[in-house]
């Protein structure tokens, strides 16, 4: 199979299509043919060698990014306890481990990770869901408000940021959201109740709406302890990066691990179900053809991009 992979960490121009062996289910897995995968900044990291340096054990190269997947079951490993069918059209989240990351022709994963796609919807804008879906489904759960409660979100306008508005809404929280001035209008038709302008400061911003502070906050856009201002004594801020700074006044950081919902597949089917009610937006920002992964990770890092990039086979 073909596998867009890295033998040496770098830039874009690190990216390059190589022939790996296929993969073969084990206990437990399937595979999939993937038609899409999404490009996703953690897959930058991974290509830059950022988990390199954390430090562990690597396996030997090649490395081939990519947390999401769609396409069609093609193989059912043994001991597998699944509805879908081979043929079937499916979306997964992958934990790229050696050659196991999604920009990949074939890949196997859990088959805990896999739903059915959305009725209705392409390959390509199925694989933008599953990890940032499960991301802000994790980061929700994790602040673990109730109805009528008041939810903060920065980098609304991105894949994270916005799936925690709509996910938001759908629990019935009032949500107070950030925006650049030409992103407002996408995030109030993602369901923000209010909209503030983005920045370092927004904190203050958003403290202006809620005095109080917020009850829980997604900070999608990583601003870290310059976000504890607009909370809540006692509140919490989810993150998906680790904290950096102090808080105070009671305030919490959680750390969101999509891993720990990786194989959580009554979550992943119940985003699969929203997005078939129409309460829940797929954004596909552009596709591009495998072989052209550099360009689209030189895209995402140039910043500005609303909505996710994919790759297509």
């Amino acid at each position: 199979m073909r596998a867009v992979a890295v033998t040496e960490f770098g830039g874009p121009e690190a990216l390059h299509v190589v022939e790996l062996p296929d993969p073969e289910p084990g206990p437990g897995e399937v595979r999939i043919r993937v038609h899409a995968a999404t490009v996703n900044p953690t897959d930058t990291g991974l290509r830059a060698g950022l988990r390199a340096r954390r430090g562990g054990e690597l396996p030997p190269p090649p490395y081939v990014p990519g947390m999401d997947a769609a396409g069609v079951l093609d193989a059912v490993g043994d001991g597998v306890d699944t509805e879908l069918r081979l043929g079937d059209h499916v979306m997964a989240v992958v934990l790229p481990r050696g050659t196991r990351g999604g920009y990949a022709e074939l890949v196997c994963v859990p088959a805990d990770s896999v739903v059915a796609v959305p009725a209705g919807v392409s390959d390509a804008a199925a694989a933008t869901l599953p990890m940032n879906g499960l991301t802000a489904r994790l980061a929700l759960d994790l602040l673990d408000l109730e109805p009528g409660q008041v939810l903060g979100v920065t980098g609304a306008a991105g894949a994270v940021g916005g799936y925690a508005v709509e996910l938001a809404k759908v629990e019935g929280l009032r949500v107070v959201a950030d925006a650049a001035p030409a992103d407002e209008a996408l995030v109030r038709s993602l369901g923000a109740d209010e909209v503030v302008g983005r920045g370092d400061d927004v904190a203050a911003r958003l403290r202006a709406v809620v005095p109080t502070g917020v009850d829980g906050l997604v900070d999608a856009a990583l601003l870290h302890e310059r976000i504890v201002p607009a909370v809540r004594d006692g509140g919490r801020i989810a993150s998906v990066r680790p904290f950096a700074g102090a808080t105070a006044r009671g305030i919490e950081p959680v750390l969101v691990l999509v891993s720990e919902y990786a194989t959580a597949r009554d979550r992943l089917d119940g985003l699969r179900r929203l997005v078939e009610e129409g309460r829940l937006t797929l954004r596909v920002a552009a596709t591009y053809p495998a072989a052209a992964a550099a360009e689209a990770h030189r895209r995402l890092e140039a910043g500005g991009t609303r909505g996710r990039l994919v790759l297509e086979w």
